[in-house]
């Protein structure tokens, strides 16, 4: 990072320090959420109901349109060379007989690339969605060992991957780091994670961990992991004169419309990016080369392009989670009480993105202590840029914490669930603001008594099956409560009474058309099927990104804001003869298909009367949601409590998971059906990154070894126990609808669940994830 760089983020930490101080010390009158959502304090019509998906029909019928089916006339199709080598030059770059080739329409190298700028860089800027900042195919230089150096087009996509393999080409390598050991030799730097320092001071924890009567200090380490959504990354590409048009699988489709923009020399309004179903995200789906390698390609030769990764394509060149070292300490007085917590260690990075796998986040505010030491250092590779992976920092942070919770439960004679509930703080430990709604002692007691937990003998080793030994693990979850900038909405109400949402929102799966339905429905007093709610469309209203668990939050409150618009500009139609007539609108809300007095139900009208006085089909209102500053006068999570039982062969080591249950603190559950996948999902997720998963490297080439689902493991079926799911439904009073995010919950907690199972079946403590079976012979 240059001198200049370093201090414009210096200065953007002072003033983000500046704005959190003053809204920390803010009324909460002042504050979105001081007055609670009243959507929280009714009895619900749809919110809480258990409604099947709105978009489930389209796909069971194959009806629902994913990026890489879109079909345009005389559209050709696309496939990448990638480069071999991590670091150097391309020496020789012989295109000539894939030119030569059946169907082929163009190769595109750096010879003959259109000029682009580099893309601007996730995190550095409002819109920025890059997945790394280098020039895409400008020069001949190769930054990873994956790195697209061509790209063949041609009329099917057969063709086109037997012409890619027929270009022949050589490198002058450059020494590469390529070692995590090496890349830590040569020095780290302290993280920096969405412009704050990952550092936390308070007190002298070392001194207090050297005092302490108990304690521990372990190193944990995790490995790379690579995204797999069910579907590979992909684009269909079009160019109407100077007008871009791509149909993407995105959870960012504002974002990828203006950083396009920005690469290409446009202005945002000729990029238009759509992105009406995505087959998962979980971070990995932001703008990445291949969607500016086909926009490029496209304009050379003048037609549509589709681009779909192949799974290997997936890990040559979209990001994933990088390698971890962590150290977490704990000391404690005798009667179990910490004193001190010290969370701190290293990841790699890649020099061309920022960011680090913030470990350190659920740390922060998870227990008491008088003592913090919190601190991420990056040590630099010559990789592929790493990226956001679900829960990215707590997925793998936690593993670490709550393997080390666990350890000094076993050190201090004390059962691992009590030892949490002791050091339940008052308040966010570190930052000192009060938490805006934390129940997660009701989640341990609740989850405890469902799972049986008072049948565990505290003995390691103690339960055997024949060959299997049996165990019994908990583990605390926690993801931050998020709502980003930038979130609008446009209602359109028509005579009938049928209202038209429209958001760049996403959904990928989750659930997000299905809640906000219900969550409008709720808001207008309509029925379900009153409500079409219209997104993945980078020219409607907003600037929501689908990630961070924020989506619900972020959608809710700019629904909130419309809806709250539209009843004002309803009021100025009703007119004097109305029964709403003289009434403001914080006095009226949604009721029976029209609007009535909060207090006074009778003093209603339909929508339909009240457009019909003022001789209108429909009216249309727009509305910003107010700035997140919620986040910052609070301190505001999900929380989870996670059992897990599992069985370890004693003579294979062999490691199933027999029974899971999840008991979650969310706030309020928009819908128990979608929920409880989602919940489930992110288990799994959990079950994986706990016994298998990890992107195997070849730290002599920088090259990922196993880029298949044939050898990147994932669970399947026969993996996946009974998962139960629970959760308490109190509702948060500070956020919109009383709910917080669950997107990543379920993640956070799982692996060290498991591996604290896994220890009380075998008296093993294993540090180093995946927890595989040769690490327990």
């Amino acid at each position: 990072m240059s001198i200049v760089d370093k201090a414009k983020q210096a200065a953007q930490v002072v003033q983000q320090t500046v704005v959190k101080k003053a809204v920390e010390l803010a009324p909460d009158s002042w504050v979105p959420g001081g007055k609670p959502d009243p959507l929280i304090g009714h009895a619900h019509a749809h919110i809480g109901k258990p409604v099947s998906r709105v978009d489930g029909p389209l796909k069971v019928r194959g009806e629902a349109t994913f990026a890489a089916e879109f079909v345009h006339a005389g559209m050709v199709y696309a496939s990448v060379a990638f480069s071999s080598v991590a670091k150097g030059r391309i020496a020789t770059l012989d295109t000539r007989e894939a030119e030569a080739a059946p169907g082929v329409a163009l190769v595109m190298t750096y010879r003959n690339a259109p000029r682009m700028q580099p893309m601007p860089l996730f995190l550095t800027g409002e819109k920025a969605a890059g997945g790394d900042n280098l020039p895409v195919m400008q020069d001949d230089r190769i930054h990873w060992n994956g790195q697209p150096i061509a790209l063949v087009l041609a009329e099917t996509q057969e063709q086109a991957d037997h012409a890619q393999s027929l270009i022949r080409v050589t490198y002058a390598p450059e020494p590469a780091v390529t070692t995590f050991a090496e890349a830590k030799a040569q020095g780290t730097e302290p993280g920096v994670f969405a412009g704050q320092p990952m550092k936390k001071e308070i007190g002298d924890a070392e001194a207090a961990l050297a005092a302490a009567a108990v304690k521990v200090d372990a190193v944990y380490r995790t490995p790379r992991h690579n995204h797999n959504a069910i579907e590979p990354h992909a684009a269909t590409v079009a160019w109407n004169g100077d007008e871009l048009i791509v149909h993407d699988a995105s959870q960012a489709v504002v974002h990828t419309a203006w950083s396009l923009a920005s690469v290409f020399g446009l202005e945002e309004k000729q990029v238009h990016v759509t992105s009406p179903f995505v087959g998962g995200g979980f971070g990995g789906k932001s703008l990445w080369q291949h969607q500016v390698l086909a926009a490029a390609a496209s304009k050379l030769v003048g037609r549509p392009v589709r681009i779909a990764l192949s799974r290997e394509g997936v890990f040559r060149m979209i990001g994933g989670r990088t390698v971890t070292e962590q150290r977490v300490a704990i000391g404690a007085r005798a009667d179990g009480h910490f004193d001190t917590i010290i969370h701190t260690g290293t990841a790699a990075m890649s020099r061309h993105n920022v960011l680090p796998e913030p470990f350190i986040q659920q740390t922060r505010g998870a227990y008491a202590a008088s003592h913090f030491k919190l601190e991420v250092e990056v040590a630099y590779m010559d990789m592929l840029a790493n990226t956001f992976m679900r829960a990215p920092g707590e997925s793998v942070g936690t593993f670490a914490l709550e393997s080390a919770v666990d350890e000094l439960a076993v050190a201090l004679g004390m059962d691992p669930i009590e030892l949490r509930i002791l050091n339940e703080p008052k308040e966010d430990p570190t930052e000192g603001l009060p938490f805006s709604s934390r129940h997660v002692v009701e989640a341990w007691r609740t989850g405890a008594e469902r799972f049986g937990w008072a049948k565990r003998d505290p003995k390691p080793g103690a339960t055997r099956e024949g060959e299997w030994l049996v165990g019994m693990g908990c583990a605390a979850a926690t993801y931050p409560y998020n709502r980003m900038p930038g979130g609008a909405a446009r209602i359109t109400l028509t005579r009938d009474g049928h209202a038209r949402v429209e958001i760049a929102a996403h959904e990928m799966g989750m659930g997000t058309a299905t809640a906000q339905t219900q969550v409008t429905a709720e808001r207008l007093g309509l029925e379900l099927d009153q409500v079409t709610i219209v997104y993945g469309d980078s020219t409607l209203p907003g600037l929501v990104l689908a990630g961070g668990s924020q989506q619900t939050a972020a959608i809710g409150a700019a629904v909130a804001a419309a809806q709250h618009a539209l009843v004002a500009e309803l009021l100025k139609l009703a007119g004097k003869d109305s029964p709403l007539a003289g009434l403001k609108p914080d006095e009226v809300g949604g009721l029976d298909g029209g609007l009535a007095k909060l207090d006074a139900p009778e003093r209603h009208e339909s929508y339909q009367s009240l457009l019909a006085r003022a001789q209108r089909d429909e009216v249309t209102v727009e509305a910003n949601a107010p700035p997140p500053m919620e986040g910052m006068h609070w301190s505001m999570h999900s929380y989870g409590a996670m059992f897990c039982e599992v069985r370890v062969n004693a003579i294979t080591g062999e490691t199933r998971v027999s029974r899971f249950l999840g008991s979650f603190d969310c706030g309020r559950i928009l819908n128990p059906k979608t929920a409880t996948s989602q919940f489930r999902g992110g288990i799994i997720m959990g079950l994986g990154l706990a016994l298998m998963e990890e992107a195997q490297f070849d730290e002599r080439k920088g090259r990922i070894m196993n880029p298949s689902l044939a050898e990147y493991h994932v669970p399947v079926h026969l993996d996946v126990p009974t998962i139960d799911v629970i959760w308490n439904d109190i509702p948060d009073p500070h956020t919109p609808m009383g709910a917080r995010g669950i997107g990543e919950i379920g993640i956070t907690g799982t692996g060290a669940a498991v591996a604290n199972a896994i220890y009380h079946a075998t008296g093993k403590r294993i540090r180093d994830l995946p927890l595989t079976l040769d690490k327990l012979l």
